[in-house]
């Protein structure tokens, strides 16, 4: 029950006025005093049904990354609507939207290595895992997904039944002529990444490698990462009947990840703005400098 249904309840119970009730129950009289105006009423209305629709496509956002989305898509359609933080958190915790709360594992303090150090520039690390899944009708899916740890921007998601040490150079051989040669690159110690013909092809190419230490997925981050949303927000959210469909699905949410979702590490700009925005920063930088 509210506090202003339960003063009027007192009110008119004891016939005592609104300040005496209020002074007798402390509370706040200008908070039972404030109305809202109806048209507030209707927006906090419609802008709870739009998060519930919202909710239902992105089950796993949290009202902050929601919220950024809802100032993406009002500044795409050039409307000036209020979705500062605090009113979508009120609206999501009234419409029970509020994600369970999770027991925080024990994690072990990662050591100080040079491996945890950040890139400060695009194509200076890249970093590259597997994922694991079933489609319907049993085949094996596996999956090497290709990260940029500066700009997060997912280079590459391979789908395919086996992914051996040929395959993997094939798809890192494109990457390169599409963007560039990264300075180093980061795994684990799968054997796909430790192949030797692996290994000569990237010291050839002039990049160097990065292993993980065994049992310290830390140390390969922005993958675990990636690997986990992609997991979280489209493998488990999706029954594949076939490879084929399984390739079109994941590509569809590779876009999306690096086009339109909020990264909240980037300042939940997307992948793609970042990094235009850091690319416009350097023009910029140089036109000044000449």
């Amino acid at each position: 029950m509210e506090q202003r249904e339960i003063v009027q309840q007192m009110q008119e119970q004891y016939t005592l006025s609104q300040r005496r009730v209020c002074q007798a129950l402390g509370f706040d009289r200008a908070s039972v005093r404030y109305q809202h105006s109806q048209a507030k009423q209707e927006r906090d209305q419609a802008l709870s049904e739009r998060l519930r629709r919202l909710a239902q496509e992105h089950p796993r956002f949290g009202y902050r990354r929601m919220g950024a989305l809802l100032r993406r898509q009002s500044q795409s359609q050039d409307q000036c609507t209020n979705h500062n933080h605090k009113r979508v958190q009120r609206l999501w915790q009234a419409a029970g939207l509020s994600l369970p709360r999770q027991r925080p594992k024990k994690r072990r303090t990662p050591p100080q290595s040079p491996l945890a150090q950040p890139p400060t520039r695009p194509n200076q690390m890249w970093c590259y895992d597997f994922v694991h899944d079933r489609c319907a009708n049993g085949a094996v899916l596996k999956m090497l997904t290709i990260e940029d740890e500066f700009t997060r921007e997912s280079l590459a998601v391979e789908v395919g039944g086996s992914l051996p040490a040929a395959r993997v150079i094939a798809v890192l051989a494109r990457l390169f002529l599409e963007r560039g040669v990264p300075e180093g690159i980061r795994s684990d110690n799968g054997p796909e990444f430790v192949a030797q013909v692996v290994k000569d092809w990237l010291a050839e190419k002039g990049v160097q490698t990065h292993y993980i230490e065994p049992g310290s997925p830390w140390q390969n981050g922005i993958a675990e990462s990636f690997n986990g949303k992609l997991r979280d927000e489209c493998l488990s959210r999706e029954w594949f009947k076939n490879r084929l469909e399984a390739a079109a699905v994941v590509a569809r949410y590779r876009r999306y990840y690096n086009e339109e979702r909020p990264h909240s590490s980037l300042g939940y700009q997307t992948p793609v703005e970042f990094r235009q925005a850091y690319d416009a920063a350097q023009a910029a930088s140089h036109n000044v400098q000449d």
